[in-house]
């Protein structure tokens, strides 16, 4: 190694060694995320060779979570939160606890204390952010209802193990006690609160307002530097200040720059550092794996496997099912939980230098973290592909394709894309809802209706509505950086077919028209065109 510079030897010989073996992944047809894992391994301390800076790499790695995190606040509304919370709270709290007890009688199985076998249990209860994000995203889960639920359920994860990491110290103190326990409690939740309180009176006015003011100036590098200084700096300020993850700080940060009219744009900006980053999370994970536990515990590794992917699975299953959601999207939601990852090494790690846990039990979860998350995108390919072709109405495994010719898509059966489709049966215009919540697609199909569920900017979804046959597509969601994505998909598909698309500002009719939409209506504008028509209509009348 270049003893003089090892992070840019690292970075550079981490990026190199995940695009190669990624890139053998992929033409495997396998996911990429295997190849990331391979390189991680290749370049760790287990094998011989050259030899990473496991350090560096695993501080690399934070970066890429906090990058991660930061996009998905970008994309998740605290109204999007809230309107998942009495599934993704109560469904979290349970899985832990189910989890947790599962890896406690391994533990126990294993010979350890009642408080290491409980400790293993509880790092294999939460999901990796990073692997589960990559999967919705790559499937295009991440803005459905389903993706709403498994992101939710997620920051409920990581609000619990905000709360281990202050109770695992104080429980390996020999002088904790109940009142002790009780007290440093009571301060997380007060720290999480004040953050909490902070970002959502304070950040959710300077953060767009910022934005702004930096956007004046005309320079990109400016507004990019500004997008990275925000979501970084928050969320390496919250772990400073309030003790909480950076994960949580920098899903806060995305999520209050998601209110300013400029988050698609802020997303763009950042999406490729984000790629790279995440990358090196995954290197980082395959460097720390000792491979020899295959060896000498294969079936202390095997039942661990079985607890994180089928254990968690089948518990996240069964309480999606008994909310009275579908069982596809249940599918959905077990297979995105059905990994461990960074919260599950940091609290194995704070648990090794506590004297809690041994080495064996680190390296026993790190290669069954690592097994699992190989693992995981083919049993997320299998669960979203039940969830975007399942007919809900008729019970049948295919897709609902409609078959008619010169027809309307409306994207979007919220309140916008109701009242256009309403109008148009009124008119008798044939057209075919794309929505991705399955409530709204079923009783539009009961109605006899023809609707498609999934997320429009996939090409079997617009398929399956008939793109081809369209004369136009009206995208009637609020999001610009979802309906651009619709946007340049659609044209790529359908290049004839007219686009029009709804927007907030100014900035979002340029947007959204520089990616090929036809018109974008702004609603104040339209508003006011419209007041300033009657005016004078009436003034001509008079």
């Amino acid at each position: 190694m270049l003893h003089h510079a090892p992070l840019l030897t690292t970075m550079a010989v981490g990026l190199v060694a995940a695009f190669i073996l990624g890139l053998i992944a992929q033409r495997l047809r396998l996911s990429p995320i295997v190849g990331y894992l391979a390189a991680g391994l290749v370049i760790g301390p287990y094998t011989p060779g050259f030899e990473a800076d496991t350090e560096i790499a695993v501080e690399l790695s934070e970066i890429g979570v906090i990058l991660l995190m930061f996009g998905v606040g970008l994309h998740f509304s605290f109204r999007d939160l809230m309107a998942v919370r009495r599934v993704a709270v109560p469904g979290a709290v349970v899985q832990i606890i189910a989890a947790t007890a599962l890896g406690t009688l391994v533990g126990l199985w294993l010979d350890w204390t009642l408080g290491a076998s409980m400790l293993f249990g509880l790092a294999l209860s939460v999901a990796s952010t990073v692997v589960m994000l990559r999967a919705l995203e790559e499937n295009q889960l991440l803005d459905t209802r389903a993706g709403h639920i498994a992101v939710g359920w997620l920051i409920v994860e990581d609000l619990a193990m905000v709360v281990a990491l202050v109770v695992v110290p104080v429980l390996a103190s020999e002088t904790a006690g109940p009142g002790l326990l009780a007290g440093e409690l009571a301060w997380t939740l007060v720290r999480v609160t004040l953050f909490a309180a902070l970002m959502v009176i304070v950040g959710k006015r300077v953060i767009p307002w910022l934005l702004a003011r930096v956007a004046d100036t005309g320079s990109r590098e400016l507004f990019t530097l500004s997008v990275l200084a925000i979501g970084m700096g928050v969320a390496v300020g919250a772990a400073w200040l309030f003790q909480v993850s950076f994960a949580l700080g920098a899903f806060f940060a995305g999520m209050i720059m998601r209110e300013s009219d400029l988050a698609h744009r802020a997303a763009d900006d950042s999406l490729p550092l984000r790629d790279a980053f995440a990358v090196l999370f995954f290197v980082s994970v395959g460097m720390l794996v000792d491979w020899h536990i295959v060896l000498t515990a294969p079936f202390a590794l095997i039942v661990t496997i079985f607890v994180i992917v089928v254990g968690k699975s089948i518990v996240a299953f069964g309480l999606v099912r008994l909310m009275r959601y579908s069982r596809q999207m249940s599918l959905v939601v077990a297979a995105a939980l059905a990994q461990i990852g960074e919260f599950s090494f940091i609290l194995i790690t704070l648990g090794v230098q506590e004297g809690i846990l041994s080495g064996d039990a680190r390296d026993l979860l790190l290669g069954a973290a690592i097994i699992s998350i190989m693992v995981n995108p083919l049993l997320f390919a299998w669960a979203a592909r039940s969830y975007r072709g399942v007919d809900r109405a008729s019970g049948d495994a295919t897709p609902l394709a409609y078959s008619g010719s010169e027809h309307v898509i409306v994207v979007g059966f919220g309140r916008v894309g109701t009242r256009v489709a309403t109008t148009l049966w009124q008119l008798d215009v044939p057209c075919v809802i794309i929505d991705d919540d399955e409530n709204r697609v079923t009783a539009l199909r009961e109605d006899g209706r023809q609707a498609i569920l999934g997320n429009a900017v996939r090409n079997k979804v617009l398929q399956a509505a008939g793109i081809d046959e369209a004369t136009t597509v009206l995208i009637a969601i609020p999001d610009p950086l979802n309906a651009g994505a619709i946007v340049s998909k659609v044209k790529a598909i359908a290049p004839d077919v007219r686009v029009i698309a709804r927007g907030h500002e100014d900035v979002d009719v340029e947007y959204l028209t520089g990616l090929g939409a036809d018109r974008v209506l702004v609603g104040v504008y339209e508003v006011a065109d419209l007041m300033a028509t009657d005016v004078l209509t009436e003034a001509d009348s008079a």
